[in-house]
């Protein structure tokens, strides 16, 4: 009669749990062109949407010590904060333009990380500089907002080192109220630069048209860049010297062709799996590519996605997707995770 109740109790929790789960809607599908792709995503994985009705969603980097995500809404100068019971809540405003009156269509904050000591690191299109700030007690700081006395053009997205303690960011027009016409540009390129642990900043890419996501690869030898250029939509790849900067890039990925065919989006955010496989924003959706190059499959999301990042204990890939949150579980894990 003891066990007969104890075991009434284990179903009842059980089926407690399972109904308490929430079912989320989905979106868009996995396309497979490579059987490699099902050891990273099963065939029955689903893109789930978690909140929508966002202007453009940016930036998600999810906070280990909170167990929640983070991420921009650049034209509403906002940053959300989204957790497992699915509350959504408003995490910063303003998040990158700290201004009076209008400055353009996407003032706030974009790309996003936590660095090694626990801060939000921000790209700031409004006030365009790159920011740190605590995430309990507030106060920001500004890290670097211009090179060489020039101001930056709207800072876009940032990764930072797992040893060398230097970030990297792209410094694309797309912030600007008349992007790159804009008459209060000071910087004649759109480049990608390092701020030392020193607090100085460097260029390090000055020859890319539309610089934008970026991510290193597993070991930290190489820094992948992405370009949103519809006329030439590539993903770079870098060596990383001793000195913290980077050698002679070259080609791993062109999207262009894909982009040609009339699919919306372009190379934007970027991520990697602990086995080197570049997970990246592209036309049609997320494309999943090998470390050789090799375009596994894709997360076809229906709308334009432009950032991802690991959350959960690594496995699980969210997603900014134009207006929409979404994630899919994965079968590997996030580098430097």
């Amino acid at each position: 009669m003891k066990n007969y109740f104890l075991l009434s109790i284990l179903l009842l929790a059980i089926s407690l749990s399972v109904f308490s789960q929430k079912a989320y809607p989905t979106l868009g599908k996995v396309t497979y062109n490579d059987p490699k792709l099902e050891k990273l995503l099963p065939k029955d994985s689903k893109l789930e949407v978690l909140a929508m009705g966002f202007d453009w969603c940016e930036g998600p980097v999810w906070v280990k010590d909170g167990g929640y995500l983070l991420f921009s809404d650049v034209p509403k100068n906002t940053v959300y904060k989204w957790d497992e019971k699915n509350e959504l809540s408003i995490f910063l405003k303003p998040s990158g333009y700290t201004g009076l009156g209008a400055y353009s269509n996407e003032p706030g904050s974009n790309g996003l990380i936590i660095d090694k000591k626990g801060r939000l690191i921000s790209c700031e299109h409004g006030d365009r500089r790159i920011s740190a700030m605590p995430l309990l007690n507030g106060g920001k700081v500004t890290l670097s907002d211009n090179f060489e006395g020039k101001r930056f053009n709207s800072p876009n997205d940032i990764v930072e080192h797992i040893s060398n303690g230097s970030y990297y960011f792209t410094d694309p027009p797309y912030g600007l109220a008349k992007h790159e016409k804009d008459p209060t540009r000071e910087i004649s390129y759109f480049g990608v630069y390092q701020i030392t642990p020193k607090g100085e900043t460097k260029m390090v890419i000055s020859d890319l048209s539309r610089p934008n996501g970026l991510a290193f690869s597993p070991d930290g030898k190489t820094l992948y860049v992405s370009q949103s250029d519809p006329e030439k939509a590539i993903l770079m790849s870098y060596p990383l010297l001793a000195d913290g900067s980077v050698g002679k890039g070259k080609l791993f990925y062109d999207a262009t062709p894909m982009s040609k065919t009339g699919l919306s989006g372009l190379p934007d955010g970027l991520k990697l799996d602990i086995e080197g496989n570049i997970w990246t924003s592209g036309p049609g959706g997320i494309l999943i590519i090998s470390p050789e190059g090799k375009l596994l499959g894709k997360i076809e999301t229906l709308e334009i996605a432009s950032n991802c990042a690991w959350g959960n204990d690594g496995s699980t890939l969210y997603m900014t997707v134009d207006g929409y949150l979404c994630r899919i579980k994965t079968s590997t894990k996030g580098a430097n995770w």
